[in-house]
């Protein structure tokens, strides 16, 4: 008879644990234990992993202990490749770059970076649009600096690449036409180039959410002309822009809400 009670006891607790409210674990070591980044995901669950747009190039600047900041480059390929260029900004360094494998956690939200000679390197959130730094324990960073541990991704948007643009103003000045000044962004190499009236340049460019966009590192060759002014402008121009805006056929380069830094038209043929 006791055992028929001590039957009927478990049962009930089985029962309870079962209804249990959803939100509300009966248990919070059971709670503790089934954290969605340490549980395997079924192949049909929603996760980073398999429900964003997560393969591409991510960019942005992180901390840095003993320095302004280390400008980040991170390259995700869809076969599990990665390659990451890393620059601690203003020491005369070479910048650091490696490239390897990288591996997803159980739950499919985030990545390790896995290094030469080690089993694993940094780890990152995949959000949308977004690479999280995680610490080396792959938890979040929080405090006051939590936001600058966050890479953007390289978008792609038709409205500006693959169209050659002519300089038509500089500085809310209208540059002439025979001055040849032109910007041309190619979204297949991810490459920015032109002629800033004397000099060509080149250099990789990035497009973020929020129609951010970075030109800052161009290569120039060293022609000498007589007028270098609009030059000079135009070149200084590219590295400052950090968004642009695109209305009536006409491309503007700006920096935060000040006025266009440069305007430009669709080149004809």
């Amino acid at each position: 008879m006791r055992a028929a009670k001590l039957g009927g006891v478990i049962g009930l607790l089985v029962l309870s644990s079962a209804c249990s409210t959803p939100g509300e674990p009966a248990d919070t070591a059971a709670a503790t234990e089934t954290e969605p980044d340490s549980m395997a995901m079924t192949e049909d669950a929603h996760s980073s992993r398999n429900s964003l747009d997560w393969a591409g190039t991510y960019s942005g600047i992180l901390p840095c202990a003993d320095c302004p900041g280390i400008e980040t480059t991170v390259t995700l390929h869809a076969d599990g490749r990665y390659e990451r260029r890393m620059v601690y900004l203003e020491r005369s360094v070479a910048p650091l770059t490696d490239a390897g494998s990288f591996s997803w956690n159980a739950a499919g939200s985030a990545v390790t970076l896995h290094e030469a000679g080690g089993e694993g390197g940094q780890q990152f959130k995949v959000g949308e649009n977004t690479l999280i730094h995680l610490d080396q324990e792959g938890r979040p960073i929080t405090g006051e600096l939590a936001r600058h541990y966050v890479l953007h991704k390289h978008l792609q948007d038709p409205a500006i690449e693959g169209k050659r643009w002519r300089l038509v103003e500089l500085r809310g000045r209208p540059v002439e036409a025979g001055k040849g000044a032109f910007l041309v962004l190619d979204p297949e190499r991810g490459l920015a180039s032109g002629n800033a009236s004397c000099n060509s340049f080149s250099g990789a460019y990035a497009i973020k959410s929020g129609n951010r966009i970075s030109l800052d590192d161009m290569a120039v060759t060293m022609m000498a002309c007589p007028d270098m002014a609009i030059e000079e402008q135009f070149l200084d121009v590219l590295r400052r822009a950090d968004n642009y805006t695109v209305a009536d056929g006409v491309l503007s380069l700006n920096r935060a809400r000040m006025a266009p830094l440069a305007r430009f038209e669709v080149a004809g043929d």
